[in-house]
C-alpha cells in the first residue's frame, strides 16, 4: 500500500485517479515543513517527519509557482502569497511590469524508509485575471500554454491530462509500476 501524506482533498483526488490501478491511500499527518525556495529540501524535510510517525511507503509533493515578473517568486511559498493577496493580488504583481509568463511545478517525493526520490512535472503558461471561481489554490488565475482557458476552467480529466502534478504522477507511476 502506498500513501499520500496530505491533508488536501482536492490533491488527493487529482492523485488517486491518475496513480490507478496503484492503491493510493490518504494520510493526514500534521508535519512541520521548513521554507525553503527549494521544493526538493521542503519535500526531504516532509519525508523525513514522517518516518518519525510510520513505517511503509509514501509519497508527499510540494507546488511552485512561480513569475517571470518576480524572478522565481513566489515558488514553494505560493500558498502564503494566496493567503496574504490572494489570487488578485498575484495577477496585480505581475501588471506593473506587464510580464505575464509563470510555471508550475510540481515535485513528489517518494521514500520507502531507505531511499528518496523525486518526480517533476512542470507547465508554462500566463497569469490572468481570475475568471472562473475555485477553491483550489491559483488554478483560477493560471493559463497554461496552448491553451485559451485556465486550470479552473478545465475539468478535472482535462486539467490531469497536461498539468504539472499529472506530469510528475506519471513520472512516478511509471517508476513504481516498474519497480514492483
Amino acid at each position: 500500500m502506498l500513501y499520500f501524506i496530505t491533508g488536501n482533498k482536492n490533491k488527493f483526488a487529482e492523485a488517486k485517479k491518475e496513480m490507478l490501478p496503484i492503491e493510493l491511500v490518504q494520510k493526514e499527518i500534521d508535519l512541520a515543513e521548513i521554507q525553503s525556495l527549494d521544493s526538493k529540501e521542503v519535500i526531504e524535510h516532509k519525508l523525513k517527519e514522517a518516518t518519525k510517525h510510520f513505517k511503509g511507503e509514501f509519497i508527499v509533493d510540494d507546488v511552485s509557482f512561480t513569475l517571470d515578473a518576480m524572478n522565481g517568486l513566489p515558488g514553494p511559498l505560493i500558498k502564503f502569497f494566496l493567503k496574504s493577496i490572494g489570487k488578485k493580488g498575484i495577477y496585480n504583481l505581475c501588471k506593473p511590469s506587464g510580464n505575464f509568463k509563470a510555471e508550475a511545478k510540481a515535485t513528489i517525493g517518494y521514500t520507502d524508509g531507505k531511499e528518496v526520490l523525486f518526480f517533476e512535472g512542470i507547465v508554462k503558461g500566463k497569469v490572468v485575471e481570475p475568471i472562473a471561481e475555485s477553491d483550489f489554490g491559483w488554478d483560477p488565475i493560471f493559463q497554461p500554454e496552448g491553451f485559451n482557458k485556465t486550470f479552473a476552467e478545465m475539468s478535472l480529466e482535462e486539467k490531469n491530462k497536461i498539468s504539472h502534478r499529472g506530469k510528475a504522477i506519471k513520472k512516478f507511476k511509471e517508476y513504481y509500476l516498474n519497480k514492483k
